[in-house]
């Protein structure tokens, strides 16, 4: 038996800045707010990362 709590509210998203990873095999990235370097490398590839934007999510503090 499934219950179903009625429509939900859509997510609301935002661009956010991130950092992605410049390698072409690796689809690495990371929000720019969760990066403690002022240039990261990637944490799946060790290859540098650019600074990008992208539609994601809203956290919530």
């Amino acid at each position: 038996m499934a219950f179903n709590k009625g429509p939900q509210e859509p997510i609301p998203e935002v661009e956010t800045d991130i950092w992605s990873c410049t390698n072409e095999d690796c689809s690495g990235w990371m929000r720019d707010a969760f990066s403690f370097d002022s240039e990261p490398v990637c944490p799946l590839c060790q290859s540098e990362m650019v600074k990008a934007t992208k539609v994601l999510p809203v956290i919530k503090d």
